[in-house]
């Protein structure tokens, strides 16, 4: 893996009138998000620009707020970026990206040997992301064949309704609620546990009570079995995977618990999530949503950011990775690592399926326009 490299800019000073002017709008900005503080003029001045007097610096900064690129939260604080000044930054930065070592080295050990268990993979490599870029992350995926059922649990919610748990080959995990017409307890449920194996090859047949106790097993069983396999065969929408939403705990930005509810509330949306990972994997390339761009996904003014990036197996886009943050991220360092990041897992996909021969399919489109309607 390469790491991206960033260059240095050239001094102010060297710098034509409208390239200085951008010099300085990315200098504040980059010390913003290091900061997470405003920044005056002598604070630009010592860090990069000491060939640009402080007045210099003011008279940029007033033309900038004036043009909506910065703002003031007191008369005699210093600026901070506007969601345009960082709209402007993130498409300067975006070809930019930075990957530390550390990072690559976590990345590589996520993605090292072929996995059958390709769903339970990709929440682990959701995990790691979400460790890496200290973000909450959401991910879809395709609909991936050849997965069996692995287990079974049955699970007593009240006397007449249990939860029944299939776990798969794959490592996905289903769930169903069933209602009964008589009651049972846990004895029963372990019996039809068995059933259920028995029936699939995987265990011996059990020794149940009485024949009314064999029906209502043979009963459950069909009633899990039938949803499971219609709903694996129609596949409307894509799987969603979704982690580390208490990283956002960490963030100042969201210690105030409405700012936090606001930002969260993409993540408790799946149709919201899955739209936008939809439009990513659609361009087929990085996109970001910063601020007010997220409206009216998330509230006016969450100071939230996106950024996604499509994944791929066999060169064909299987679905979207996104992190969400505060506005105040490290774009140029998350922008490289998601390329890597998305890179890696698509290579480990292509080599996993292709050793164990699997395949995989997206939403029918049949199942999305009678939705529409």
């Amino acid at each position: 893996m390469k790491s991206a490299i960033y260059k240095k800019p050239l001094p102010a000073k060297k710098l034509s009138k409208v390239d200085r002017e951008q010099a300085v709008l990315f200098g504040l900005v980059e010390l913003y998000l290091k900061s997470g503080k405003p920044i005056g003029s002598h604070t630009l001045q010592e860090n990069g620009f000491e060939s640009l007097s402080s007045a210099t610096i003011r008279n940029y900064f007033g033309k900038m707020e004036a043009d909506g690129l910065l703002k003031q939260q007191h008369i005699s604080g210093g600026r901070i970026p506007t969601d345009q000044a960082f709209r402007k930054y993130v498409e300067a930065c975006r070809d930019q990206g930075v990957v530390e070592k550390v990072q690559e080295e976590a990345i590589q050990r996520i993605v090292e040997g072929e996995t059958r268990e390709v769903a339970t993979f990709l929440n682990r490599c959701a995990d790691t992301l979400s460790e890496l870029t200290k973000c909450a992350v959401f991910v879809s995926a395709p609909r991936f064949d050849q997965d069996f059922i692995q287990d079974i649990r049955l699970i007593r919610l009240d006397p007449v309704k249990i939860l029944s748990v299939l776990i798969t080959d794959f490592g996905l995990i289903r769930t169903e609620a069933v209602y009964l017409d008589k009651e049972v307890d846990a004895l029963f449920l372990r019996s039809a546990e068995e059933y259920f194996l028995w029936r699939m090859n995987k265990g011996e047949k059990p020794l149940f009570k009485d024949e009314m106790e064999a029906k209502l097993s043979q009963k459950i069983y069909n009633e899990v079995m039938v949803r499971h396999v219609v709903g694996y065969a129609n596949f409307p929408e894509e799987d969603i995977i979704r982690t580390g939403l208490a990283k956002l705990l960490a963030y100042p930005e969201f210690n105030d618990a409405s700012a936090l509810a606001n930002s969260l509330s993409l993540l408790e949306d799946v149709n919201q999530m899955r739209e936008l990972l939809r439009k990513c994997a659609k361009k087929n390339q990085m996109i970001s949503w910063i601020g007010n761009e997220l409206c009216p996904v998330v509230p006016e003014d969450a100071e939230c950011a996106v950024i996604a990036i499509p994944y791929r197996i066999n060169q064909a886009v299987a679905g979207s990775i996104a992190i969400l943050g505060p506005t105040r991220i490290p774009y140029r360092n998350l922008f490289g690592l998601l390329q890597v990041f998305s890179e890696q897992v698509s290579l480990a996909l292509t080599k996993s399926l292709y050793k164990y021969k699997i395949t995989f399919r997206q939403p029918t489109n049949t199942s999305r326009q009678i939705e529409v309607k």
